[in-house]
């Protein structure tokens, strides 16, 4: 008992120690790419300083900059709209107060047919009215529209009229209803309906059709422009639901085939009477040639509030002389600004939640790689544990994560961006310290759910910017509406995406006011605020970290415990626990009647009753049944499985594909846990001794699993270490195990894994299986894909092996396994059908004498004449151009009697060539193969 644990197992510490130094070489060979990965932000950082250089060098050029026409004259005057935001405006220009109106391609022509305006010229521009009182309502449109006064249209007819200042054409368009289909400008320091691209409309009840220009000086700035006459009408609707979906028609633009479908407003005089006055007003806030959204609009709305006005007090003075002008409107007094790229401004939340988010795929791409290559599943089946493989792989992406998140903080402090330079250094450095722990948890937890990196990585970065951007588009908005419940924001920040947007939100919304008002950005007491949400972003990202890390171990432990798999078992139907006793107790009954495998099954039974296990594996009753689904039968891998097998013996199991051998390896490397029975490996039972057992057995699996970057020494001082051996024990072995496999003199020991060919790497392998001296080896077809001089040397090095282990091997060549197995074992459906070493196997089941003989084509007949009479049992396999072939049992005649046989027919006629043969292990293997199935079909 104490020499089958004397070296023991590798203990936790040793295989993180292990395992580091593996990722440590990895990680060396794979340095450009840690590099690019971690500098990724500088490189960025670098690019938004370039970008800001190059953009403020052009903002300083005449386009941009506050226009001078002269030494002396310089000022918003003398500057186009552009430049005018960077002219200081101490005194604002009045500019005339606008209703905006469609461009004349668009405007609906009558209600009940709205369509676009066709005509070249001119075209009428449409108010919707509705209201309780319709005969007042219909007066209060006819008077929206004043015509004309006599002294402005005695003035108007001529061909232009032109003013040394603006105060005439103020006092005329206060008098009437002048528009614009331009845009208003956020700010009125220039009215684009005045500049001379634009025309400036004057709407009437009755037109001229002539173009008129005007020429004026609006407080000191010259404006010429054309003035032309659009007529306006009105038009009644029933209610107020048809004038909301007529003003929608034209916000959606109408029919996809017309640009659009736009009135000009809609009004609704409610209960309007000479007592009370009552309206509701329409406008459209998507005026523009492209149908988008222009907020500024309602700038215009104070001259439809207006007209309103002033046609209510024209009704009830009945053409009184009293008015209600809107004269001018006007902008604060403003300072000159310069004109630069605001970084902060322009790289919002979404940018830095995307900058920050980018390294899940990384991770997820990596943890996937593994999976998908088995590279953790062979270090699993040399004994590495969970514990240790997530101890490395969470520092290394933490370290990764910390220093990409140091790099962007501190480029992004020295280029200037206020989110990283005026917020507290401390918050941030606890906000993006949760954010990276909490992004490395959920790449271990999408890990499980996936095989394939290619599927990972289009679905990690599907979630980056999937999530980034709905942030900005809805979780914005619900942040910034102040009576969304708070509940609601909270259950939508469990989405990590959503609460990594949440926090950079708040810092990027403290960075700003910090810019505009002088403030210091967020502190430490800001938390306490309770519009502030970073405190609530911590707490949930802080909790969510802590569930997510357990979920994604216990996932990654047990995958039957994925919901995925959770939900296919609830919808599938199995097979009742009696059919499946009653199925299992038949089969195993009709498997069990071929003696010699019944012989191992008393063999097992006696040494399990004499306790004599030493040096030995013993598999008893061995079972492994995965449950049907959807009504399917169950799945009989393994049908009680008993073997016996001693120090120094290769054990082959042959059989074909699908008949269960990988499955019974699994479970004796503790891959799947048997169904019924157990195994013993010198002693330890595999149900509840694994950890032992790993330190004496060897795995080489049917594909080289190998890290293309790491040498051949590497990947044996990993494994050794994880066997357990340290100091000169190891680099001993290490150097045996080159040596044993022909890579250590010729230097490739120490030369990267992807320049191997692959008779190299299957030799890595198997040195990989052996480092260590384990007592037990399992080989899944060692010599698949190998040409012949590689195979040679590759059961020259297993027959040096066996000497001291238990080799399993697996094979589909008869020829591999006649010349490495002592014992060989045929396995079919799942048990084995005979057991013994090749030569018994050939005289038990072999059963026949191949008998090749050739003459003359006319001698056929005289041949198989004297081969029916040795023989009366005889077969012919096959007659081609006076070669035959028989098979005689073996039962019926001997080896002299063959020989006499052929006597007889060499006196009688020539015979050109002959041979006898017994039959070979192929031909057992196909023979029991074929009464098997046979048998399988029968019952």
């Amino acid at each position: 008992m104490e020499s089958r644990r004397s070296r023991g197992l590798a203990r936790f510490s040793r295989q993180v120690h292990a395992l580091f130094l593996k990722n440590l070489s990895f990680q060396r060979r794979n340095a450009r790419t840690n590099a690019a990965i971690a500098a990724f932000p500088v490189l960025l950082c670098v690019l938004l300083v370039s970008i800001q250089h190059v953009v403020d060098s052009e903002l300083e050029r005449p386009p941009f900059r506050c226009g001078c026409a002269g030494a002396d004259q310089c000022g918003i005057q003398h500057s186009t709209p552009i430049q005018a935001l960077a002219c200081a405006v101490p005194v604002p220009p009045r500019w005339p107060a606008l209703l905006q109106v469609p461009a004349t391609e668009a405007r609906a022509l009558t209600r009940l047919r709205p369509r676009p305006c066709k005509a070249p010229e001119n075209c009428p521009a449409t108010v919707l009215l509705t209201g309780q009182n319709r005969l007042l309502a219909q007066g209060l449109g006819s008077l929206l529209f004043p015509p004309l006064p006599p002294q402005y249209a005695r003035r108007m007819p001529g061909a232009a009229a032109a003013a040394s200042n603006s105060s005439d054409y103020l006092d005329l368009f206060s008098a009437v209803v002048p528009g614009s289909s331009s845009l208003p400008a956020h700010v009125l320091f220039i009215e684009p309906g005045l500049v001379p691209e634009e025309t400036l409309y004057l709407l009437q009840p009755n037109c001229w059709s002539e173009t008129r220009n005007i020429s004026a000086h609006f407080d000191g700035i010259p404006i010429e422009s054309e003035l032309q006459c659009v007529q306006a009408l009105s038009s009644w609707c029933d209610n107020s639901s048809v004038i909301n979906r007529q003003m929608f028609m034209g916000y959606k633009g109408g029919d996809r085939r017309r640009r659009s479908n736009e009135f000009l407003a809609g009004y609704d005089f409610l209960d309007t009477s000479k007592r009370r006055f009552h309206v509701y007003v329409w406008y459209n806030s998507s005026f523009s040639r492209d149908n988008g959204h222009h907020s500024m609009t309602v700038l215009r709305v104070s001259r439809l509030v207006n007209m309103a006005s002033t046609a209510y007090l024209n009704l009830l003075l009945k053409g009184g002389t009293t008015e209600m002008r809107l004269e001018f409107l006007k902008e604060m007094p403003k300072a000159a600004i310069k004109m630069r790229l605001d970084l902060t401004t322009l790289l919002d939340a979404l940018f830095f939640t995307w900058t920050v988010q980018l390294l899940l795929p990384v991770m997820l791409t990596y943890l996937v790689y593994e999976k998908q290559q088995r590279l953790r599943l062979m270090m699993k089946m040399h004994g590495l544990k969970d514990a240790p493989y997530w101890l490395i792989s969470y520092a290394y992406f933490l370290a990764l994560s910390a220093a990409y998140m140091a790099f962007f903080t501190i480029s992004g402090s020295i280029i200037g961006l206020d989110i990283f330079r005026l917020n507290s250094y401390g918050i941030q450095s606890l906000f993006y310290f949760v954010c990276i722990n909490l992004q490395i948890v959920l790449a271990f937890l999408l890990a499980t759910f996936f095989s394939s990196v290619r599927t990972a990585s289009v679905i990690g970065y599907m979630y980056v910017f999937g999530s980034s951007l709905l942030g900005e588009a809805l979780l914005k908005v619900f942040i910034e509406d102040a009576t969304f419940p708070r509940r609601w924001l909270v259950a939508m920040e469990l989405v990590p995406g959503f609460s990594l947007y949440r926090g950079i939100y708040e810092l990027a919304e403290y960075a700003a006011a910090g810019r505009n008002m002088g403030k210091p950005g967020m502190r430490w007491g800001d938390m306490d605020d309770p519009v502030n949400g970073m405190r609530g972003v911590l707490v949930v990202m802080s909790v969510e970290w802590i569930v997510l890390l357990l979920v994604a171990f216990l996932l990654d432990r047990r995958p039957a415990w994925q919901p995925l798999f959770l939900f296919g078992f609830l919808s599938t139907k199995h097979s009742s626990p009696s059919e499946r006793q009653k199925k299992e107790s038949r089969r195993v009954h009709v498997y069990g009647t071929k003696p010699d495998v019944s012989l191992e099954r008393k063999v097992v039974r006696r040494l399990l009753k004499d306790m004599d296990m030493g040096d030995m594996i013993i598999c008893n009753n061995l079972k492994k049944v995965y449950p049907g689904k959807n009504g399917n039968p169950d799945k009989h891998a393994v049908r009680g499985l008993s073997l016996a097998l001693r120090k120094g013996q290769c054990f082959g199991m042959l059989g074909p594909n699908g008949a269960g051998k990988t499955s019974f390896i699994n479970m004796m490397i503790g891959l799947v846990k048997p169904t019924y029975g157990t195994a013993y490996v010198h002693g330890m039972d595999l149900r509840t001794e694994m950890n032992e057992i790993y330190t004496s057995i060897g795995v080489c699996p049917q594909h080289d699993l190998l890290w293309e970057p790491l040498t051949g020494r590497e990947h044996l001082m990993f494994y050794g270490r994880m066997k357990n051996l340290t100091g000169a024990a190891l680099t001993q072995a290490v150097e045996d195990s080159l040596k044993s496999v022909n890579l250590f003199h010729s230097g490739f020991g120490d030369k990267s894994v992807s320049k191997y060919s692959g008779g190299m790497k299957r030799r890595l392998s198997v040195a990989v299986a052996l480092i260590g001296s384990p007592k037990v080896v399992y080989m899944d077809e060692p010599s698949t894909g190998l040409d012949s001089r590689s195979r040679s040397d590759l059961w020259s090095i297993i027959r040096r092996a066996k000497k001291d282990c238990t080799i399993i091997l697996t094979t589909h060549s008869m020829e591999e396994a006649e010349q490495l197995c002592d014992r060989i074992g045929i396995f079919i459906n799942g048990s084995f059908h005979c057991i013994g070493t090749p030569k018994e196997l050939k005289a038990r089941y072999g059963g026949t004498r191949i008998l090749t003989i050739t003459t003359s084509p006319e001698h056929e007949e005289a041949v198989e004449l004297i081969v029916s009479r040795l023989a009366p049992g005889y077969s012919r396999i096959y007659s081609v151009s006076g070669t035959q072939k028989f098979a005689l049992p073996r039962r019926e005649v001997g080896l002299g009697c063959v020989f006499g046989a052929v006597e007889v027919a060499r006196r009688e006629f020539p015979v050109l060539g002959w041979g006898v043969a017994d039959a070979t292990l192929e031909d057992v293997f196909v023979r029991v193969a074929k009464e098997a199935r046979a048998f399988h079909v029968l019952s």
